[in-house]
């Protein structure tokens, strides 16, 4: 299907603009239909209804994203800490060029 759009006015345009959105969602919520009558007859050959299993997942608990506490200190600005995973920052790169060590920047 080929169809010349620069041909066609804005109006025509914007209802075939509306007319594809139309088209895609009813095909997604096809598609959608279609997943789920599959994931429930797979369950079913199983021995479980699907919201057996659905619940299921629920029970898991994913693991929480937590603020990593400060490991290392800047002597010279107390305000500037580092916990020890990421990139380095830069005073504790000057310390290191002057062979300082880390044991000295360490928090409690």
């Amino acid at each position: 299907m080929s169809v010349d759009l620069s041909a066609m006015t804005r109006k025509e345009l914007d209802q075939l603009s509306k007319d594809i959105e139309k088209q895609i969602d009813r095909l997604s919520r096809d598609e959608q239909k279609a997943a789920l009558e599959a994931a429930e007859r797979a369950a079913r050959e199983h021995g479980y209804s699907l919201a057996e299993l659905t619940s299921m997942g629920a029970v898991r608990k994913t693991k929480s994203s937590s603020v990593n506490p400060p490991k290392y200190r800047n002597p010279e600005n107390p305000k500037q800490t580092w916990t020890g995973k990421g990139r380095r920052p830069d005073w504790i790169k000057a310390a290191q060029v002057k062979g300082e060590d880390l044991s000295k920047f360490e928090i409690g």
